[in-house]
């Protein structure tokens, strides 16, 4: 009977649902985070009878024909880039992108990885890094003796140097963006890595046509939907759970057939 087979893929895909479901509510306090939702397809069809085939010789059209799914399967797991909210911390050195583009930063293997999340910190050398200390890329640093820093809406970085009257320019942040930001591949740690899919990197100054601006003193939230994520599992339980109903079902009725034998 197809049904076990089909009832099977249905459990299957909603498990993996509720996988996802659950990591999107497990980083709902995670800065920069973008959630994440599974897609599914149907699977093959057996056609019992094909639609569109002759039923007879004078030519006269099967309308609609038999055909038999075998199931679902997950056809993708899709990242929504969606803006989060923006959460007021008043650390200089905290950044959020208020509309499209991704800090770069300097992994140690050379490679250049790209976030949202801008909580950013000093290192010994002064140099502007990551919570697990990654140099932002382009790498600024802040001399010694610094009373202040400020970074304006084009990313701009100042420094207020003890005894002078102006700040002087340390640096420029710049952004990264991609035809496609779903296409990027997550590693964690908050980073993103580019792939075949996400397409190029295109860098430009925030504030500048297609990329957005920063708000220094904040950072962006997760931009998950907790309320809504809540309702997506219980859908995902209850699916799960009918989709096991059909197992149990198709397994009466092969002991009912069994019993006549």
């Amino acid at each position: 009977m197809r049904s076990l087979a089909i009832g099977a893929t249905g459990m299957q895909a909603q498990q993996l649902n509720v996988e996802v479901i659950s990591n999107n509510i497990a980083n709902s306090a995670t800065n920069g985070f973008k959630a994440q939702r599974a897609e599914f397809q149907d699977l093959l069809y057996q056609n019992m009878r094909r639609v569109g085939s002759t039923s007879s010789d004078a030519g006269t059209i099967v309308p609609s024909g038999v055909q038999i799914g075998a199931g679902v399967r997950t056809s993708s797991v899709y990242r929504i880039m969606s803006q989060g909210n923006l959460t007021v911390t008043e650390n200089q050195l905290d950044l959020a992108v208020n509309g499209n583009g991704f800090f770069q930063i300097q992994l140690p293997t050379g490679e250049t990885a790209y976030t949202r999340d801008g909580t950013f910190s000093l290192n010994p050398q002064g140099q502007i890094v990551t919570s697990n200390g990654y140099a932002l890329n382009p790498a600024i640093t802040i001399p010694p003796n610094v009373q202040s820093i400020t970074v304006s809406a084009t990313g701009q970085v100042q420094a207020k140097i003890a005894g002078t009257v102006t700040p002087a320019i340390v640096g420029q942040i710049t952004l990264a963006a991609f035809p496609n930001d779903a296409g990027l591949e997550a590693t964690g740690d908050n980073l993103f890595l580019e792939t075949p899919a996400s397409g190029t990197a295109v860098t430009g100054n925030p504030g500048v046509q297609g990329f957005g601006s920063l708000v220094q003193g904040s950072l962006e939230t997760s931009n998950v939907n907790v309320v809504q994520e809540i309702t997506n599992l219980i859908t995902a339980q209850r699916a799960y759970e009918m989709n096991s109903k059909v197992i149990k079902t198709t397994d009466e009725m092969m002991q009912t057939v069994g019993q006549m034998q």
